[in-house]
């Protein structure tokens, strides 16, 4: 499973990536606003600075909901960085884009999806990954994880390449859930992902071993 990172912060990223377990990170315009990054020179710095912290892909999002506005958002996108991969919404515009996308080598990310139909879609059209967003799914009562099932399983059905990234992670069990259902990627916070490293047994465990080293040297 890839683990992504789902944030502008420059600090968070560098942290995440000196963990050593990092692939990739995503972001989207209400992460740049977060951080205050504003205007489109701005935008696009900051995405080439993202790059050049981590090794893997880097979902960069377009702001346009028509097909010529997408694909020329998509495209000045990816030349920025040979790492952008463009993130585009689940919609019809976009699903067109996607395609065209696909067929001139540009990566793509299908965001904001929230059923299998969508799922669907979004692989036939060629799409490198495909955004499930299972936290708002779980915000309005209905199961974000079966989602991810789902979609797992008519991938596998017709072995589609898409990679299903598991998006709108709020906790650590997300992250373990999704890896058990087959998950390929996960994106969340850096807490999500820190989360991961901690026990009570091995905080008092190593107390332990600590407080009897202490005892004889």
């Amino acid at each position: 499973m890839k683990f992504f990172i789902d944030t502008a912060n420059i600090d968070q990223i560098k942290e995440a990536q000196d963990l050593g377990i990092l692939d990739g990170v995503t972001t989207n315009p209400s992460l740049m606003a977060k951080e205050g990054i504003t205007g489109e020179e701005n935008i696009k710095n900051h995405y080439i600075k993202i790059c050049e912290i981590v090794d893997g892909d880097v979902s960069a999002e377009v702001i346009s909901t028509d097909f010529e506005g997408i694909v020329k958002e998509g495209e000045a996108l990816a030349e920025l960085h040979d790492q952008i991969v463009v993130k585009v919404p689940m919609i019809k515009e976009g699903i067109k884009a996607i395609k065209y996308f696909s067929e001139k080598g540009i990566r793509t990310n299908c965001t904001l999806v929230f059923s299998v139909g969508q799922a669907l879609l979004a692989a036939k059209a060629g799409a490198t990954y495909v955004s499930p967003f299972i936290g708002r799914l779980d915000d309005i009562s209905t199961d974000g994880l079966n989602l991810i099932e789902e979609i797992r399983l008519v991938y596998d059905n017709y072995m589609f390449e898409t990679q299903i990234l598991a998006a709108s992670i709020r906790h650590t069990m997300h992250i373990i859930d999704c890896a058990k259902i087959g998950a390929d990627v996960m994106t969340g916070p850096l807490s999500s992902i820190e989360g991961l490293l901690k026990h009570p047994l091995t905080d008092s465990g190593l107390e332990k071993f600590l407080a009897d080293y202490n005892k004889n040297n």
